[in-house]
């Protein structure tokens, strides 16, 4: 993996180094970013980054406004790095985009086992034919929706969770089944990130959005 690129954007060096000799072993390219402006200019000057780890509380622009400028160009994945464990935060990091979400103090070993997991979802999918179902086209190389012809905009956690239901068409999955293989099973979080994925997955896909069943007691289904 050593073409593929990562960017660190913290403004605590101690976290940017310790993150980047765990990264750099694991063959990364990294780059680093002490505040939010010198992080944007090195994602729009450096071609192809293809993952972003983003601290919320930094000088010049927070991790939040970057984000935001990010998302309006780019579904690059994110992991936001935060030192507040607030629910109100996380929901807010979901709606703007982010992909996964780390509450300081971490281990680096969980975090990097995380990005190789994002990254092997997000590279390694070019060989992997289209789904289909009930009038919804999946290109997982080019990770692309389509619903009746109609192309949708999806965060990469949103597409990688109807790619999961669409692969389980008919199966009644439990919550933690769902964070166990979509968010993998060392995800800190609880059941109710499920919850907020499947109502705003349900708003983009629209008219098939009754395909994504309510499960009381267990979860949820697709059924195409």
């Amino acid at each position: 993996m050593s073409s593929t690129k990562i960017l660190i954007v913290d403004d605590e060096q101690r976290i940017r180094k310790l993150l980047r000799d765990y990264l750099i072993r694991d063959g990364y390219t990294v780059y680093e970013a002490s505040n939010g402006r010198q992080a944007l200019d090195i994602f729009n000057s450096e071609a192809n980054i293809a993952l972003i780890i983003l601290d919320v509380m930094m000088p010049e622009m927070d991790g939040w406004q970057v984000c935001s400028e990010i998302r309006k160009t780019s579904k690059v994945p994110i992991i936001m790095l935060t030192a507040k464990s607030d629910e109100r935060d996380e929901l807010r990091g979901f709606e703007l985009g982010v992909d996964e979400y780390v509450t300081k103090p971490f281990s680096p070993r969980t975090l990097s086992a995380r990005v190789n997991a994002i990254l092997r979802r997000t590279l390694g999918t070019a060989a992997e034919k289209t789904l289909e179902a009930g009038g919804i086209v999946m290109d997982k190389s080019a990770h692309i929706v389509t619903i009746d012809g109609e192309q949708v905009d999806l965060s990469f956690k949103e597409f990688e969770l109807l790619q999961y239901f669409m692969e389980n068409n008919g199966v009644a999955l439990s919550r933690e089944r769902i964070l166990n293989s979509v968010w993998n099973y060392d995800y800190y979080g609880d059941a109710r990130t499920i919850d907020t994925h499947v109502k705003k997955l349900r708003s983009k896909i629209g008219s098939k959005a009754s395909l994504i069943k309510t499960v009381w007691g267990i979860g949820y289904k697709f059924e195409a």
